[in-house]
């Protein structure tokens, strides 16, 4: 309880962050393992169609920020977020027919608009003057919750399958539930009459224009990570010649190391500066990454899982902290809805390619690709001039 205090988190952010944690680890198992293994091994779909499922995920979760965020700053924040958890807890409750290929894309489609407004309003709440501490906090509820899902669901799908559907249901209602006891307000710092749309958007264009040359960046690492998410199980069994019980150690290995990188990687971002953590971070990323492939003993797959889980540490504090600088004041539930649409248009392409290219050559392929594109990140963020990475 003394260290929550230390953090000045208010009733709203722990309420916030219990959902928080409940919806990620729901994502987390859902995208991770339930549609890539459930959708092949029980609903027997190809690699594609789960490859659109979960950018049909992401598609919900992407389009809704901006008009979420928009909303946040005019109507209450519990609202917004019961519905949209309602709707979630529908669309899992649609994998119970997720045989139909149009019905297991809607499910993960559905399932997407309750996430929009939970991170939203979560970033919302974070103080100016304990930033860094504050998203740390944030930072680790979500990576505990999105690393917990698949470790939990493999170990259940390894033993009982039409298990795991039941958990994420059970999970996602309960969600819901506490989201009835979010606080009612509008967004801290919203002003008391609303600014009209037009001149919000007015003046994140003048933040957008000056972040213009990271946004190729923004773009890309988002597509690399997401290409992976539905070819993940099959290269780790594949490739890696893993267990599910054995990939769920993995994940674990990394998220963890991931969870106890952030504050001091975060620190020492602070100290130091972005633009270092983002060059090596995603440098060391891409080079651990393309090992991977390499087919390495298990052992060797396992500290290599530590290295990855590091160097994302690393990238985490130093990008929020970049992107935190473009967010108008007054105005963070629109601003960061509407970076986080910008991020989420690699999402939406990335599991789809991901699923195509895997089915015609190998899920190796695509780790290969994702590598390369890390790489390409670390060197155009290695050219550019470090003004692009300080106060502006």
């Amino acid at each position: 309880m003394k260290s929550i205090r230390a953090l000045g988190l208010g009733t709203d952010i722990i309420l916030l962050s219990v959902i928080l944690f409940l919806v990620e680890f729901v994502r987390g198992a859902a995208i991770v393992s339930f549609i890539p293994i459930y959708g092949k091994n029980e609903l027997h779909n190809s690699l594609a169609i789960i490859g659109i499922a979960i950018t049909a995920h992401y598609l919900t979760d992407t389009v809704l920020k901006t008009g979420i965020g928009y909303l946040l700053d005019r109507w209450s924040a519990r609202l917004i977020i019961n519905i949209g958890l309602l709707i979630s807890l529908i669309g899992i409750g649609l994998f119970a027919w997720g045989e139909w290929n149009w019905v297991f894309i809607l499910a993960a489609a559905l399932y997407g608009v309750g996430i929009s407004p939970v991170w939203i309003v979560c970033l919302t709440k974070v103080k100016e003057e304990q930033r860094a501490a504050q998203m740390g906090f944030l930072y680790t509820i979500w990576l505990v919750g999105m690393g917990a899902g698949p470790v939990v669901l493999n170990v259940i799908l390894d033993y009982k399958p039409e298990l795991a559907f039941t958990l994420l249901l059970i999970l996602a209602g309960l969600a819901w539930l506490i989201s009835f006891a979010v606080p009612g307000g509008r967004q801290t710092g919203a002003p008391t009459t609303p600014v009209p749309f037009h001149e919000q958007w007015i003046a994140l264009k003048e933040r957008l224009r000056a972040i213009k040359p990271l946004l190729p960046g923004m773009i890309l690492q988002t597509l690399g990570a997401s290409m992976l998410v539905p070819i993940l199980p099959t290269f780790a069994e594949a490739s890696l010649s893993l267990s599910n019980k054995q990939y769920s150690v993995l994940l674990l290995i990394g998220g963890g190391c991931t969870v106890l990188g952030l504050v001091p990687m975060g620190k020492w971002s602070d100290r130091l500066g972005r633009k270092p953590f983002l060059i090596i971070g995603f440098g060391i990323f891409a080079l651990t990454l393309a090992s991977l492939s390499l087919q390495p003993a298990v052992w060797m797959a396992y500290l290599l899982a530590v290295i990855l889980g590091v160097s994302y540490a690393a990238v985490l504090p130093a990008w929020n902290a970049l992107l935190a600088l473009y967010v108008p004041p007054g105005q963070k539930g629109l601003g960061w809805s509407l970076l986080s649409t910008v991020e989420g248009i690699g999402v939406l392409i990335g599991p789809v390619i991901g699923g195509v290219l895997a089915d015609k050559f190998s899920a190796a392929t695509v780790v290969w690709l994702s590598a390369g594109l890390f790489g390409i990140i670390a060197i155009v963020y290695l050219l550019f001039p470090s003004r692009w990475f300080a106060e502006h």
